[in-house]
């Protein structure tokens, strides 16, 4: 869903798609429903109420049409759990956000109370809404199914969304409903030109921060750790840019992950996926615990998956602080974690708003510095200018000798410096040449590769010369 920022000029982007909601009470298979739709295992399933509690949405095309469905956790009275009323204040947002509503009841167990409640709260919406009885995998449920006339509605739908029976004709309802929508609803939607995956551990402000940068409550906040389990994505404007904002599960570390409930699992795994298809990780550092070995290990798995990098020094409202204390905590930060130069430290208080959009801003120009290209006759007068300064170290008796380079890939930049004797120039002297391309380029917030190679493997390839031939291969050879 889009929606306006609160601070800055970020802002929600005008174009989107009509959005159908699944409702109804806990346990009914909203989410395996919503899962059968995008076509993915994207919300968390398991069989006991509550595992859902954000809004997650996915892009559903069937027939032509395309559009956004969310699940959403169940509906029902809050029990005065802080996470409940959260929960409950997500569900009732997606029913007033909805164009078509997915009201969905279990076929397995009849209508109950929870069912004339959900039904009689999603009336007063004013919204269409569509009847969906899930579980009926079988012609005795189906026939129970026909129960549930007495909510009201003109028309019951049966489906069974683990198996996928009669899944594809409530999608053609779905479709058939959308079309009589008002033109609005059905603007094209724009996708997302920069992607940033929000990671950290749990409950270092993660949802805050989501929720700060759109300007609405769209996920659960609470000071209970693993509030958070689906990857959540939200769109919005910024500078002029399309951006798309990923919310993530903390992770936390393999061991606790392992011993942990199915869904916690599924969760972190959700995050990997995440990182995975982001363009830029904004890491949250809680400044009130500082740099821990979980941070480190998230900041390690972004690097290895070659994302550009912000870290987020996070409730910096609740730090006692003068003129120096930043620099003081960036200085250690610095020590602890050297390999993390790269990466820009901003103090934030999602919170509070404070510095919040200026997360974005480092981000945008880490994500523009992921692309960034070298000619390679700039890039081989800075090696040679390099070398001049200092021949690269070795760690055998051949001395290596540097030739020329080539920037092979981007994103992230990934550079190839071929050489003679290349398995002797030492790893210190390959960190000495990225910080004298880091010194020329602006190249913050993001990793770069340097990769040396024995010139003859790649010799003639990568300068458009034909192979040296071998030694006395012209003396054999006879003239034409």
């Amino acid at each position: 869903m889009t929606t306006s920022a609160a601070s800055g000029d970020t802002e929600a982007s005008p174009h989107r798609l009509p959005l159908v909601a699944l409702v109804g009470r806990p346990n009914v298979g909203k989410s395996t429903l919503f899962n059968r739709f995008v076509g993915e295992r994207r919300a968390v399933v398991e069989d006991r109420a509550g595992t859902t509690r954000d809004r997650l949405i996915g892009i559903v095309e069937w027939n032509g049409c395309k559009f956004r469905v969310v699940d959403t956790g169940g509906l029902q009275p809050a029990a005065g759990d802080p996470i409940e009323i959260g929960v409950q204040d997500q569900a009732h947002i997606a029913v007033k956000a909805a164009d078509i509503i997915l009201l969905v009841v279990d076929a397995s167990v009849g209508p109950i109370p929870g069912d004339a409640e959900a039904a009689q709260l999603l009336r007063r919406s004013g919204k269409p809404i569509i009847l969906v009885a899930n579980k009926a995998d079988n012609i005795e449920r189906d026939r129970a199914a026909q129960e549930f006339s007495v909510l009201g509605f003109d028309r019951l739908h049966p489906v069974s969304a683990q198996h996928g029976i009669g899944s594809g004709d409530l999608l053609d309802v779905i479709v058939e409903r959308l079309g009589a929508l008002p033109e609005s609803a059905g603007d094209p939607y724009v996708e997302g030109e920069v992607t940033l995956a929000i990671v950290g551990r749990p409950n270092v402000g993660k949802s805050s921060l989501l929720n700060r940068l759109i300007g609405a409550e769209r996920t659960v906040v609470s000071e209970i750790a693993g509030t958070t389990r689906d990857a959540i994505d939200e769109r919005l404007h910024h500078a002029g840019r399309h951006v798309t904002l990923v919310d993530t599960a903390g992770i936390r570390k393999r061991g606790k992950v392992a011993s942990g409930p199915s869904a916690e699992k599924w969760a972190t795994v959700r995050s990997v996926r995440a990182l995975d298809r982001a363009d830029v990780a904004l890491l949250l550092i809680d400044a009130s615990t500082g740099l821990q070995a979980q941070d480190l290990h998230i900041a390690g798995s972004v690097i290895d998956a070659g994302k550009g990098l912000v870290l987020v020094l996070n409730k910096w409202d609740l730090i006692e602080k003068d003129g120096f204390t930043f620099d003081e905590i960036e200085g250690k930060l610095r020590r602890q974690a050297p390999f993390l130069d790269f990466a820009p430290l901003i103090s934030i208080s999602a919170a509070t708003g404070l510095r919040a959009t200026k997360v974005l801003d480092a981000a945008l120009a880490a994500a523009d510095a992921r692309r960034l290209r070298i000619p390679t006759g700039v890039l081989n007068r800075l090696v040679a200018e390099a070398v001049a300064r200092q021949e690269p170290a070795h760690s055998g008796s051949k001395r290596p000798k540097i030739l020329y380079a080539a920037q092979a890939a981007t994103p992230p930049p990934t550079f190839v410096v071929f050489a003679r004797n290349a398995a002797q120039v030492h790893f210190t002297w390959q960190r000495y040449l990225e910080n004298q391309i880091r010194d020329r380029y602006p190249l913050k917030g993001t990793p770069i590769r340097i990769v040396v190679r024995e010139r003859e493997a790649e010799e003639g390839h990568e300068r458009g010369r034909q192979p040296r031939a071998p030694k006395g291969a012209q003396a054999k050879a006879k003239p034409s």
